[in-house]
């Protein structure tokens, strides 16, 4: 499947016109309220409308990936025109849809003109897609099953990524069907098994050391548990429900699967992965995201975590030395703003230069740490 090199979105939610250059590993940065997710939400809403076979003839704004309400909450507010325009761009091929909302208190927005050709083509209509959004799942008692989802269309989650299910899917391909990490740089360690569920457990210890994963099916549900390996003692300590276990873990466990199930040519949208992490958890999480973009896999990332970017720079300046993380040519950094006289969203590119350095750092880009420190310190 083919990646995608650009985007340009014309009048839809706060982007007037937003060109952005593409690669494998997508970063949006920015204040809330900025543009960051609308980015993501092009995309999904493209999906969406192509599973229910409607982009032929228009683009659906309501679930199963994102939900916008109607034509009114899609459109620009200050659009010259009532039209949304999203253009793909990939091997020098553009893919270009026009939407012309007919009535604003719509829910399905009609395409202008005739769909592009060959559109599916592109890596975000095939089944290698995941999405995880700030919203995902908090620790649940139990968690649903989905035969076809899951088995089939290999997806964790039911609706508007929330990785409800995971447990089924880590234990359906991890456990039973014993799959196996595609790439020899994303094991965590040579001398643990190279399966899924193995695989998993070892990067989750990255989190919380000593994790043990633990998910058992029922009649109509998964349950996922915690426990501990006792350092030193072959015994581990009793089953913990999620529940009552920290969050971070059952956050971060959707990521780490898509991460590590995914395929060459693939695509994983994922808003916030640092939700719940210590700062080193953030780091590591940022480790394997990189490893997962040097790989193929193209990735769009939407946070705000000074120790996610650093994490990715880390690994840039890593694959520099050892060959182990991310080419920078394979990092698009974006940091948006608000223009305020359009009231419209402005990328910022911010480019990754030798030794995981930046080319410049834009005020608001991750800098309120020096800022808080020089007023502690007098300066």
């Amino acid at each position: 499947m083919a990646m995608i090199d650009k985007i340009i979105i014309n009048n839809f939610k706060s982007h007037k016109n937003t060109e952005l250059d593409l690669s494998y590993l997508n970063i949006f940065t920015g204040v809330n309220g900025v543009g960051k997710s609308s980015i993501l939400q092009s995309l999904l809403l493209l999906k969406q409308s192509f599973e229910k076979r409607y982009l032929e003839s228009g683009l659906e704004l309501n679930k199963p990936y994102c939900e916008i309400g109607f034509a009114s909450d899609a459109l620009y507010q200050y659009a010259e025109e009532e039209f949304i325009s999203i253009s793909l761009f990939s091997d020098e091929k553009s893919f270009i849809w026009n939407f012309h909302p007919m009535k604003l208190n719509k829910t399905f927005i009609p395409i202008h003109g005739m769909p592009p050709l060959n559109y599916n083509t592109l890596n975000i209509f095939s089944n290698d897609f995941q999405y995880l959004s700030a919203a995902r799942l908090s620790p649940q008692e139990s968690y649903p099953t989905d035969t076809l989802l899951v088995e089939t269309k290999k997806q964790l989650s039911i609706e508007k990524g929330q990785g409800e299910l995971t447990p089924h899917f880590l234990y359906y391909w991890g456990k039973e069907q014993k799959l196996q990490v595609e790439f020899e740089n994303m094991l965590h360690d040579e001398n643990i098994d190279k399966d899924l569920f193995s695989q998993v457990i070892a990067w989750e210890r990255e989190i919380s050391p000593n994790v043990n994963i633990v998910v058992s099916p029922s009649d109509k549900s998964y349950s996922l548990k915690y426990s501990y390996n006792k350092p030193g003692d072959i015994t581990s300590t009793e089953e913990f429900n999620a529940e009552n276990v920290g969050f971070g873990l059952s956050y971060a466990l959707p990521i780490i699967v898509a991460l590590l199930s995914a395929k060459k040519g693939g695509v994983i949208l994922l808003e916030n992965p640092e939700a719940h992490l210590h700062p080193k958890g953030q780091s590591k999480l940022a480790e394997l995201i990189a490893l997962a973009a040097q790989n193929g896999i193209q990735i769009f990332l939407e946070t705000h975590s000074d120790h996610i970017i650093n994490g990715i720079l880390i690994a840039s300046k890593k694959f520099e030395e050892i060959r182990k993380g991310i080419d920078k040519k394979y990092i698009s950094i974006y940091h948006f703003e608000r223009d305020d006289k359009t009231h419209s969203s402005l990328g910022i590119r911010i480019n990754v230069l030798e030794g995981g350095k930046i080319d410049h750092q834009p005020e608001g880009f991750f800098d309120q740490i020096d800022n808080d420190l020089k007023f502690i310190l007098g300066f």
